[in-house]
């Protein structure tokens, strides 16, 4: 940039680009001029910075999902461009996704001009400006981001834009929000600066020596250790340390509400996983020392808990679950640590002691590796179709031989078939499988986009139910993917409706006038064309499938049209789970 332009927008986009963000996905409005404005002299310019490229969509939820999921594949921060206060809502349950699955986001809105007669540049001339002026815009997303402040001045950007990077990017890492009103975006600066390497997110903590001791010599005497983790694998090298520590002593690992490959499915040692579980889980039952490591949800107390006896340690980057205003486990010993670092200290500490009973671990990896087996033959034998119909086990198992020779991402957003999912899909290789590890649905038709940008070579996949399908606002994520050349596989577990109330209902009710009458209010009846919304918005390949026997064609002649760059939605006809 030259001294002929140069604005607060100018000098927000370059702290971004400065930062590493190359992409922004935004959904525009009056309080951007100043930032289209700077894009376009940039390309006027002739060569210049490596600005961000504006992915536009067409709603929020798809912008933030598509960030969400370019955050978690590539471990980087990224950043979203949303209007005012209405932009800043209909991000909706995307932002409970991007706080609860940690990722670094940048959200940026305008706030309405605070002048009225022209004073400044970017004064009030649209009457939105009125109607769009809040109270406390900052105050919507108060609940879910790590921070939140407003440019009051250019002055100021890239520090105030570099900062909020760093604290994004911290562990437990999260979304940021920044507003700028239109008259600080378009004030003339001189050219501004601040130091990225000034602005480095905190480094990862280790455990403390008399921890790694304590933790470590519990471990080695247990006669029935038990490792449960839910997304230790948002750090992919952190998979190899469980394993190694796991090995060592021959522990059993759950994956509790897993929304990342945290232990490869097929090690003799994965014993599972648990989501909303209807029962007791007999190893967590037997065990006497339990290690969580990077858990939200470990089990469930009123169906699944450990014995009153078991010693139980938690190591996380936020053990203490700070912004869930209810949380505990009865663990001796909580510590703030970055599990990769942690479970390495332990495993170097172990291997150095003469603490491990050799006699102990033979014999408990024979026992463990038999329950492993037999849990994967009870799996295999649901995989396949009931009669005429199409069970979710047959169809996530045929995804898994179709995908099985693909360097494939697969985004699961299945809810009542999650568990399914997990079981017949059995990921093994770190960073293939990518959930949103939030509490709203719609977040895989923008992931989808996010993710195929962050890895163009790479086979993108969603396994979605219909109700997460239609909250994804899937026109517009079809017709995002399309504009930006990111094709996905989209295949829908269509059960017929919204499974998951029935379930709880049922759980609380199950002989009541509900269970009695079928009455729930969850069908999607009468039925909705769902791979049509993808082929009319999208230009995507859309087929519905309804019998088993159509089923592995129609996955390949999918998958062949996403590999020849067009995206593709099966809508699967299936039983409710």
């Amino acid at each position: 940039m030259d001294s002929r332009y140069y604005t607060t927008s100018t000098a927000f986009l370059e702290a971004l680009a400065e930062a590493g963000i190359r992409h922004l996905f935004a959904n525009l409005g009056s309080d951007h001029p100043g930032i289209i404005e700077a894009l376009a002299q940039a390309r006027s310019e002739g060569p210049v910075r490596n600005l961000p490229e504006l992915v536009v969509c067409p709603h929020e939820t798809v912008a933030l999902s598509a960030a969400h999921a370019y955050a978690a594949v590539t471990r980087t921060p990224q950043a979203v461009l949303v209007h005012v206060d209405s932009g800043t809502q209909n991000l909706g349950g995307a932002v409970n996704n991007a706080s609860r699955g940690r990722v670094p986001v940048l959200i940026f809105a305008g706030a309405a001009p605070y002048t009225i007669e022209g004073e400044l540049p970017g004064s009030r001339n649209e009457f939105i400006h009125w109607i769009q002026d809040v109270h406390d815009q900052r105050g919507i997303l108060r609940n879910y981001v790590k921070y939140d402040n407003e440019l009051r001045t250019g002055r100021n950007v890239k520090q105030l834009v570099q900062r909020s990077l760093q604290i994004a990017c911290s562990e437990p890492a999260g979304p940021v929000y920044l507003v700028g009103p239109r008259e600080v975006m378009e004030e003339d600066l001189p050219q501004q600066t601040a130091d990225p390497a000034s602005y480095t997110p905190v480094a990862p903590a280790a455990l403390a020596g008399d921890v790694v001791a304590e933790v470590a010599a519990a471990l080695a005497g247990a006669r029935h250790p038990l490792i449960i983790t839910s997304y230790l694998g948002r750090d992919p090298a952190a998979v190899a340390a469980l394993v190694s520590l796991a090995d060592l002593l021959a522990i059993p690992v759950i994956e509790s509400v897993p929304n990342h490959v945290n232990f490869p499915a097929s090690h003799p040692l994965h014993c599972g996983y648990q989501w909303t579980t209807s029962r007791q889980n007999p190893l967590l039952a037997e065990a006497d020392v339990v290690l969580t490591v990077d858990s939200d949800v470990p089990w469930i107390y009123t169906t699944s808990r450990p014995s009153p006896g078991a010693a139980i340690y938690c190591i996380d980057a936020d053990p203490l679950k700070s912004g869930m205003p209810m949380w505990h486990i009865p663990a001796r010993r909580f510590a703030a640590a970055n599990s990769r670092l942690a479970l390495g200290q332990l495993t170097r500490f172990l291997t150095d002691s003469s603490l491990i009973d050799e006699a102990a671990v033979i014999a408990r990896r024979a026992e463990i590796s038999a329950v492993h087996e037999q849990q994967r033959a009870g799996w295999r034998s649901r995989e396949e179709p009931s009669g005429d119909a199409i069970t979710p086990a047959y169809l996530v198992a045929c995804v898994r031989e179709l995908l099985a020779g693909e360097d494939a991402i697969v985004l699961t957003e299945a809810v009542t078939n999650f568990q399914v999912v997990a079981e017949h899909l059995r990921p093994d290789r770190p960073g293939s499988l990518i959930g949103s590890g939030g509490g709203s649905l719609g977040w895989a038709g923008g992931g989808a986009v996010g993710a195929k940008l962050a890895a163009p070579d790479r086979t993108v996949a969603c396994i979605v139910g219909d109700g997460s399908y239609l909250f994804g606002v899937p026109s517009v994520a079809q017709w995002t993917a399309r504009r930006y050349q990111a094709p996905a596989l989209t295949v829908i577990l269509n059960n017929g409706g919204w499974q998951a109330p029935k379930k709880s209902t049922l759980a609380l009710h199950p002989h009541g006038a509900a269970a009695s009458a079928d009455d729930f209010h969850v069908s999607f009846d009468p039925v909705a064309d769902l791979a049509g919304i993808a082929r009319a918005a999208g230009g995507a390949h859309g087929v519905t499938v309804t019998e088993p026997g159509e089923l592995p064609g129609a996955l390949k002649a999918a998958l062949e049209a996403v590999h020849a760059g067009q995206s593709a939605v099966l809508d699967v006809r299936v039983t409710a789970s």
